[in-house]
């Protein structure tokens, strides 16, 4: 995948909720990236993830790409709890994958978002996973889940084919 389809994958759901964001296990930031392009500049965008070294990887591609957009990296675990401010949207790509229990998870990143807030994930859409990805949903699984976990509708983005397990979605999932 290219920034094109990073792009593609979340914009419908990043359009129109707000200008205050965070990318939770953000990696090396390609949805970071996605995320400051659709928002534009004066955008605040908070990027989480456990591996430093990727956290400064994606500040000078930030910088130099989107210099208008507020950043601010931060390196922890997103299953535990963060300091952030009242949030309009969450991105997770391909990272809820890594977490076993996600009703907690999930509970806790509801609480982070504005009424009306916007939880965008973007995930392989099987049930069973492997070495790599070891938990990964479907988008039927999703639905159910988020759900149970206080969102209060949910509905499919986009999709694009994978090699590995064989297609990524992306879904929308407004706070209740």
């Amino acid at each position: 995948m290219n920034h094109d389809d990073h792009v593609r994958l979340i914009r419908d759901g990043i359009s129109g909720g707000g200008s205050v964001w965070v990318d939770l296990g953000s990696g090396e930031g390609a949805f970071t990236l996605a995320l400051a392009d659709l928002l534009g500049p004066g955008a605040t965008i908070y990027s989480v993830d456990k591996d430093r070294s990727s956290l400064r990887e994606q500040e000078g591609e930030v910088h130099r790409r989107f210099p208008g957009t507020n950043m601010h990296y931060t390196q922890a675990d997103f299953t535990k709890r963060l300091d952030l401010p009242a949030l309009d949207g969450i991105v997770m790509a391909n990272a809820l994958h890594f977490v076993r229990r996600k009703e907690p998870v999930l509970e806790m990143l509801g609480s982070y978002l504005k009424p009306d807030g916007r939880l965008v994930l973007v995930e392989y859409n099987a049930d069973s996973g492997n070495l790599w990805v070891p938990f990964p949903l479907s988008y039927g699984t999703w639905e159910h889940l988020a759900l149970r976990s206080g969102f209060a509708s949910t509905r499919l983005l986009a999709s694009v084919p994978s090699r590995f397990l064989r297609e990524i979605y992306s879904a929308l999932s407004v706070v209740g």
